[in-house]
């Protein structure tokens, strides 16, 4: 898989960026698939390495005291990095970096990287330094359960001290993954988490009984991560030929409407968080192990839509703003269906399976000591229903696009604040008869909202126009993955046996069911149309694919 990876990687790199007016719409759609195709599968091997990390912390620490500081002390920093650095930043970033490189020429894109540059890190320094003097004010309202142990309490001041500075880091590594994925080049961005992942394995397993606990390994281990990553990226930009060029900041244009496109994206971030901290207040007040239940479950659920939807968002984002700089909305309008396309494409499957063998799923990641079977059920039962709003998910990450390339970053934010009431509404209607899947079923709902008026709004715009070949696509690939569905229900009882045997036959149980699955859908996608070989096929040869 890493192979595989690091092949993408070097055919990505080994490609010069086009501008839009010289991609034909199958060059476009060449493009697209194969940067979906590198930030996909290098997303999928750092949730890998992920897994391995969350084992390696749960065997260090446990679920006691220090784990409880270590994990606010990672939370609070990277809760700033998706408020500011991954969500409002990039959004408002790649969109204007893009279409100054387009019509102004890479030299004006250099200037403005620079000045966007010098902004983002004389400001984020300066709110470090302010963040690490009131740490022990902020921990009274981050955690303020830890007051009633000062010794915990303490070292959670003193965890987080030491992480916070990774913002600074990650959210200049946001900013050289703006331009690398404006000039198309993907590989080195996406990889980057994987170095965080594995900055942490390397602290769990080199200095874990060295430090004075595994928290402070852990701790060191983030901030030495912000480095790497950030040193990383910097060498992959000055590679592409956009070295920084270090300056004091200054106030222009592009960058006063940078910063204005900024601030209600971070407002969208911020109610995305409000949303999840409402589940999780309304989820305190089911029965116990309600949070947990939801916990695991969106676990499984976040695999295929961290990969699909991350990928597929970081791919159109550069490629859409370029097409529409370029006023080329016929070029626009096929790369936005052809996401939507590939978008369905891949999570239609992923849920329908999903719905179909949660049982299994959740029974052999974690069934095992504690967690039993009535654990695994009802955390199997949420699952399904989340897997049921798992495609408009990446779908709204797929249409999301579509507003931020021509610098509207308000309308997502207005729909976000109608999902989320909604999402609050439903939780209070449901969380009575359903317990904890009335809650996912309440978030299920809130993201098809989400995404269909997103698609709506676009449509009215004109901005989105479903073509004959989408429309069609779409179509066969539902009708395939209800056959893979159909395939795997009935084959479930044939495999009762094995799957309640022991964890080994558990896991080769799973194994079969998800690989006759896979295998039964890519069958009749063939047969339906809704994918064919020839078609990735013509895709890398240039030609049109039918």
């Amino acid at each position: 898989m890493m192979a595989a990876a690091l092949h993408c990687k070097q055919e990505i790199s080994e490609d010069r960026a086009f501008s839009a007016p010289q991609l034909t719409a199958i060059q476009a759609d060449m493009v697209l698939l194969r940067s979906i195709v590198t930030v996909g599968s290098l997303t999928l091997v750092s949730r890998l390495f992920g897994f391995v990390r969350d084992i390696l912390i749960a065997a260090v620490l446990g679920a006691g005291m220090l784990a409880d500081v270590f994990f606010v002390a990672f939370k609070f920093p990277n809760l700033f990095r998706r408020l500011f650095a991954e969500g409002a930043f990039n959004m408002a970033f790649v969109p204007l970096f893009a279409g100054i490189l387009e019509a102004e020429g890479e030299e004006a894109a250099r200037r403005f990287a620079d000045q966007a540059l010098a902004v983002l890190l004389w400001t984020l320094f300066g709110f470090v330094i302010v963040v690490e003097l009131a740490m022990p004010w902020l921990m009274m309202a981050f955690a303020p359960g830890f007051l009633d142990n000062p010794e915990k309490f303490g070292l959670a001041v003193e965890l987080t001290r030491i992480t916070f500075p990774y913002l600074l880091f990650i959210s200049l590594v946001s900013l050289f993954a703006g331009v690398l994925n404006s000039v198309g080049k993907f590989a080195a961005a996406a990889a980057t988490p994987i170095l965080l992942n594995i900055c942490l394995i390397g602290a769990v397993l080199g200095f874990a009984q060295a430090a004075e606990t595994p928290g402070h390994a852990l701790a060191w281990g983030v901030f030495t991560a912000g480095i790497v990553q950030f040193v990383w990226l910097m060498v992959h930009t000055s590679k592409a030929g956009f070295r920084p060029r270090w300056q004091r900041p200054r106030m222009n244009e592009n960058v006063k409407l940078l910063l204005m496109r900024a601030l209600p994206v971070a407002l969208g971030a911020g109610i995305y968080q409000i949303n999840l901290l409402i589940d999780t207040i309304i989820a305190s007040l089911l029965p116990e192990g309600s949070i947990s239940y939801l916990f695991f479950a969106d676990r499984v659920n976040q695999l295929p839509l961290g990969v699909v939807g991350v990928a597929v968002g970081t791919a159109l984002l550069p490629l859409l703003s370029r097409q529409i700089r370029a006023d080329d909305e016929a070029a626009a309008a096929s790369s936005q269906n052809r996401a939507l396309e590939f978008s369905l494409l891949l999570t239609l499957p992923a849920a329908i399976a999903l719905m179909v063998i949660a049982e299994p799923v959740v029974t052999v990641l974690f069934q095992r000591g504690a967690f039993g079977d009535i654990q695994a059920a009802a955390t199997a039962a949420a699952l399904g229903i989340y897997a049921i709003g798992l495609p408009a998910y990446v779908l709204v990450k797929a249409l999301a696009p579509g507003f931020f390339a021509r610098g509207d970053t308000s309308t997502p934010v207005k729909i976000a604040i109608a999902a989320m009431v909604v999402n609050l509404v439903l939780n209070l209607i449901l969380m009575g008869p359903f317990l904890h899947v009335g809650i996912a079923m309440a978030t299920a709902v809130s993201s098809w909202l989400n995404a269909g008026l997103m698609a709506t709004v676009l449509y009215r715009r004109g901005h989105l126009v479903f073509d004959a070949r989408l429309k069609s696509r779409a179509a066969k690939t539902l009708l395939a993955s209800i056959g893979m569905g159909a395939a795997l229900y009935f084959a479930l009882p044939h495999l009762a046996d094995r799957l309640g045997g022991a964890e080994v036959e558990r896991a080769i149980g799973l194994a079969g069911l998800v690989a006759g699955g896979a295998l039964v859908f890519a069958v009749l996608a063939q047969v339906t149309g809704a994918a064919r070989i020839a078609d990735v096929k013509s895709l890398y040869r240039g030609k049109a694919a039918s």
